[in-house]
């Protein structure tokens, strides 16, 4: 047996309908990760869902819907409608969904989750809007559902009490240590967010704690979305 719900979030995000139109259709590397879709109703969707993800609504930069068919006659869509206000966009997102009727409370979860995403697009939108980006993410073992989110953030030399506009020297595996000359609102304790200036382009450098989120996903290492263009972002 299935069950629908939805989870829905309205905002107003710093640029235009058609720079937010492009973050959620060919920009998604840049705050999300990497999805394709072809642009026409009827295309192809890849890289959101694990099955046969079609467009349904193409009307740009106004309205814009994906949504995969399940074999056991459940579905996922996710449901974008633009307006201008002002110099920025007032977006009003809807994800319906269905899920096991028994078993199954992750509800909560998909709102914080969808809290912290949304506000990575308002954060690309903010200082790389139209940029592309090259996406990478760490996933961390089971065992660091436990502590697991504090761990990552030493790891990542992230300082306790470091808040939003905060300067830090960020360490990560495999990479020079970085100045981040700014960092980003976190969602709750669950999320981190930093801008790095690196060699002629500037990475966005995320770290999520799943577990704080009661999700069944196990928790998240630093994910990093490196964009093209010179020098820092505004």
């Amino acid at each position: 047996m299935l069950r629908e719900f939805e989870v829905r979030w309205e905002g107003e995000l710093p640029a235009s309908p058609q720079e937010v139109w492009d973050a959620f259709t060919l920009h998604t590397a840049g705050w999300l990760w990497k999805i394709d879709y072809e642009p026409w109703v009827g295309g192809a969707e890849e890289g959101l869902s694990n099955g046969d993800g079609k467009v349904t609504v193409w009307d740009p930069p106004r309205h814009f819907t994906t949504r995969v068919e399940f074999e056991n006659d459940g579905f996922n869509q996710l449901d974008y409608v633009l307006e201008p206000r002002g110099t920025g966009t007032y977006l009003r997102f809807r994800h319906n969904s269905t899920v096991p009727a028994e078993g199954y409370d992750d509800d909560d979860a998909c709102r914080l989750h969808t809290d912290l995403y949304n506000h990575s697009l308002g954060e690309y939108l903010r200082h790389f809007a139209g940029r592309d980006a090259a996406y990478l993410r760490v996933d961390g073992p089971e065992a660091s559902a436990d502590g697991g989110f504090a761990a990552m953030l030493t790891a990542m030399g992230v300082p306790d009490g470091a808040a939003e506009g905060d300067e830090v020297v960020l360490t990560l595996p495999a990479s020079r240590r970085s100045r981040v000359w700014s960092t980003t609102a976190p969602t709750g304790s669950s999320a981190c967010a930093a801008r790095t200036p690196c060699a002629g382009s500037t990475a966005a450098t995320r770290g999520a704690g799943r577990s704080a989120w009661r999700t069944t996903c196990s928790p998240r290492a630093p994910t990093r979305h490196r964009t093209s263009g010179r020098g820092p972002p505004g």
